[in-house]
């Protein structure tokens, strides 16, 4: 189990919430729930209804498509944020591949917390810019 203080620490050394004034952070910290997955487990399966976001705060995770494997995410990597934003059955699975924890954060508490601050708006349209730059990358190959 995280304090607080760790998961504001946390949040503030991700890119989509470095610019967030440290009282928003504090705030956000508080209802944010922390995790913990044994290596081998399965934090969410492709095709579940998904409304929440996760940062991982200590270990690895392998984000997955059948057979394909997607990416492997370490501390402080973000994923599920289209959840967060769009609530639609996940597109991809991920597993836990050393025992790690995750901060969770539901759409409901992004969208609040984006209604109250730019920076954080501004970090999401980054994050989902770069989503399209690297479909167009690929869609060129």
């Amino acid at each position: 189990m995280l304090l607080t203080i760790e998961k504001v620490l946390i949040l503030k050394s991700v890119s989509i919430f470095s610019s967030v004034p440290e009282a928003q952070l504090v705030d956000l910290a508080t209802i944010v729930e922390s995790v913990e997955y044994d290596a081998g487990d399965v934090i969410m399966e492709q095709g579940d209804l998904g409304n929440s976001m996760y940062i991982v705060a200590y270990g690895k995770v392998r984000i997955f498509d059948g057979e394909q494997e997607l990416g492997v995410f370490g501390n402080r990597a973000v994923f599920g944020e289209l959840a967060a934003l769009d609530p639609e059955p996940r597109a991809a699975s991920a597993e836990a591949i050393e025992d790690c924890t995750l901060l969770c954060v539901d759409g409901e508490s992004l969208y609040e917390l984006m209604s109250g601050n730019k920076e954080v708006t501004r970090g999401i349209i980054h994050v989902l810019c770069d989503y399209a730059r690297e479909n167009l990358a690929r869609a060129g190959k």
